[in-house]
């Protein structure tokens, strides 16, 4: 991969960027497709971005359903016609005592987590308010079907479903627009949520926020297209677009918002 690429990208970015080289120079050399894990937004967009530029190369997305957060991305000669087959993904749903208990995207999450599954085996995490489905790597499936029997003190049982079988799910993306003074991690928290300053950049170093599905500990983290961050007790935001600033100076953005 052409190191003048680096410059385009974050420092802790710059190994999945060689992935993105290795897989190109893959299926150029075997002109055959390749395809990838999980991804997470941030990570497609830096994946399109370096396949625009640097090959001839097709490449699509699919995480199950239509507007899916993290999807699998095949990529692949000109010649070749991919199917939903390619993707090689399975649905799976937690069915538990609906009537006695409740589940949330937390509790999964950490479950699938604690039980050492890697974030980029599985997908989404979707609800329609009482059922609970999950999209895992076909690879991986039979393994996280056996391996989860309990989330949290709930005994579960991962049944796969077909895909008519698909709910609706209840949460969806608000777009909203705004202007920001800065990108950093704590002063969009604060904009976002309408809160001071120091409790964002205290939610922040207390490591209840994450971008990209990691901890992130740093308020000056300055944030880019489409990351995503998730604060506990508040919701999560997405960057979706970056357009330019006001004659104030501020950022003007796209965002993305989940309230809770």
């Amino acid at each position: 991969m052409n190191t003048n690429l680096y410059q385009h990208f974050r420092p802790e970015e710059h190994p999945f960027v060689d992935s993105v080289g290795d897989w190109l120079e893959q299926v150029e050399s075997q002109y055959a497709p390749y395809l990838t894990n999980f991804l997470d937004p941030r990570q497609a967009y830096i994946l399109e971005t370096l396949v625009r530029e640097n090959s001839e190369l097709k490449f699509s997305f699919y995480g199950g359903y239509e507007h899916a957060e993290r999807c699998r991305c095949l990529i692949y000669p000109e010649y070749y016609e991919p199917t939903i087959e390619d993707y090689e993904l399975v649905m799976i749903e937690v069915k538990y005592p609906q009537k006695f208990v409740e589940l949330s995207h937390g509790k999964i999450l950490g479950t699938l987590m604690s039980a050492g599954i890697k974030r980029d085996y599985f997908g989404d995490i979707i609800s329609d308010g009482e059922r609970w489905q999950i999209f895992l790597a076909k690879d991986s499936a039979s393994y996280i079907i056996n391996q989860v029997t309990k989330i949290g003190r709930v005994t579960v049982h991962l049944e796969e479903q077909p895909y008519t079988e698909i709910i609706v799910p209840k949460d969806s993306w608000q777009e909203e627009t705004m202007t920001a003074t800065s990108l950093r991690l704590d002063a969009i928290i604060s904009t976002v949520y309408n809160i001071s300053r120091q409790r964002s950049k205290q939610l922040v170093e207390a490591s209840k926020v994450k971008v990209n599905w990691a901890v992130n500990e740093r308020p000056d983290y300055v944030l880019d297209l489409l990351d995503v961050v998730s604060i506990r007790g508040y919701g999560r935001i997405q960057i979706q677009g970056l357009e330019g600033k006001t004659k104030k100076e501020k950022f003007r953005l796209r965002l993305g918002v989940l309230r809770k």
